[in-house]
Formats: C-alpha cells, sequence, structure tokens
C-alpha cells in the first residue's frame, strides 16, 4: 500500500520582510490559510521576524521554520543561530539552500553537520538538494543530487530518517522564473531521489519521506506539479512574498 504523505506548502522569504512587514503579510494570510486543510502550511521568515510571525499564528494549524543555522548550542560564534535558540518557537529549519552553498560556501559536510543537531534538539530539517545548469546540461543531476542526498544523511538512522523533508531545487530553476518541468523533476525524485533513500533506510522510508518542489513555483505552475505522484509540495520563493499567491498555491496542493 502506498505511503500516505501530507502536502506541505513551505515558503521561504529569504532576505525580506522587516518585522513590521512580515507581521502585515502574515495577518494579510492567515484568514486564507485557515480555511484550508489537509496541507501542512509553513513560514519561514528571516531571522528578525520569527517572534512577529509567532505571536500571530501561535495558536494556527500554520508552522514556523527558520531559513538557516548553526550546528552547535552555544558558544563564541558570532552571528550565528543555534538549534536551541530555534527550538523555542520553530518546528523546522531549512538546511543546504543552494544560495547558502553557492554564496556561503556551505559544504555537504557542513548540511550533514546541521541536520544531525537540528534533529537532535526536535527541529524537522527541511533539505535542499539540486543540480546547477552546467551539471544538469552534462548530464550529471543524478549524480550529483544522489550524492547531496547521501552526504546529507551520514549518520542517521530510521528514527532521524523519518523527521526529515527534501527540497528538490534544481538551482538554475530558483529566482528564474524558469521551472523545471512537472515531470522532469517528478522523474527525477523517482529515479534518484527515493531510490537514494531506500539504499539508506529501506524502502518504507523512502515512500514515506516528504519530497518538495522548490523553483520558480507560481499560482499557474502549482497545479501541474502537484499533480505528479512523487511531489508532496512546494518550497515556495517569490510567490510566498505576496498573500494571494501564497494562498492560491496552498489551495492548488489542497485540490
Amino acid at each position: 500500500m502506498p505511503a500516505i504523505r501530507v502536502p506541505l506548502i513551505a515558503g521561504n522569504w529569504k532576505l525580506n520582510k522587516t518585522s513590521t512587514e512580515a507581521y502585515k503579510l502574515v495577518a494579510e494570510m492567515l484568514p486564507g490559510l485557515r480555511n484550508i486543510r489537509g496541507v501542512e502550511k509553513l513560514l519561514c521568515p528571516p531571522f528578525t521576524a520569527l517572534m512577529a510571525v509567532f505571536r500571530l499564528i501561535k495558536d494556527s494549524d500554520i508552522r514556523l521554520g527558520a531559513q538557516n543555522m548553526y550546528w552547535e548550542e552555544q558558544g563564541a560564534y558570532t552571528g550565528e543561530i543555534s538549534p536551541r535558540m530555534l527550538a523555542e518557537f520553530c518546528q523546522y529549519v531549512i538546511l543546504g539552500h543552494s544560495e547558502r552553498r553557492t554564496y556561503f560556501g556551505e559544504t555537504n559536510e557542513q548540511v550533514n553537520r546541521k541536520v544531525r543537531a537540528a534533529i537532535a534538539h526536535h527541529l524537522m530539517p527541511l533539505i535542499c538538494v539540486g543540480e546547477t545548469l552546467e551539471e544538469n546540461e552534462v548530464g550529471r543531476a543524478a549524480g550529483v543530487v544522489s550524492r547531496q542526498v547521501r552526504e546529507a544523511l551520514v549518520g542517521l538512522d530510521i528514527l532521524d530518517a523519518e523527521q526529515i523533508v527534501i527540497a528538490y531545487e534544481p538551482v538554475w530553476a530558483i529566482g528564474t522564473g524558469r521551472a523545471a518541468t512537472a515531470t522532469g523533476a517528478n522523474t527525477l525524485i523517482r529515479n534518484v531521489i527515493r531510490p537514494t533513500l531506500a539504499s539508506l533506510f529501506g524502502e518504507n522510508i523512502a515512500q514515506s519521506v516528504r519530497v518538495l518542489y522548490g523553483g520558480s513555483v507560481d499560482p499557474g505552475n502549482a497545479g501541474d506539479f502537484f499533480s505528479q505522484p512523487e511531489i508532496d509540495g512546494a518550497l515556495v520563493g517569490g510567490a510566498s512574498l505576496k498573500a494571494r499567491f501564497f494562498i492560491e498555491i496552498v489551495e492548488a496542493a489542497q485540490a
């Protein structure tokens, strides 16, 4: 019997919105999001807006996530945020986003340290993987993505693996307006990501872990992605900064 995977729609606000702006955006979203059932809804504002958003959504079914974290609990790490700090009010944390890898030099080994720290503090890691345009064009997508998945999950056991979400985000589609095709993303998840999970943790885990698509998702193409059997939702960037757009994407997942 196939695993039942509850769709997850996550809004990654990136480096956008002050605390005041975040409060206004969520207040605008709340009435529409409250009415949608059968879809897990997740907002990931910047660190400075986490508390403002937390106050608004704490009595709702909307989840809160951070966009990054460091793996140490505390110490002399100026400018960093620890999993212990986030666990007070967040349920999720995005790890390994391509912008972290590209602009800040994050490696698979560092992503793995963060994943293990997140799980140890009862945060669900939303792990991003994806190939660049060059890697895609020379036929290396499968190898790159499989390696990113494997190296992000070193040291995890089956119980740990039950706590993760993976987001397949081809780097060439993020913020470019050039989304991957729904069938292409579905094929990569089916032929690469789930078999890699199966080789690590067994077929049951491979079929139960939610895999999202990310990369220029908007209300116009969301339904195409969600109609694919291997795609369990979306990590939404720019469209999550517009209340109506984000609500429409969540509605598409419900449908």
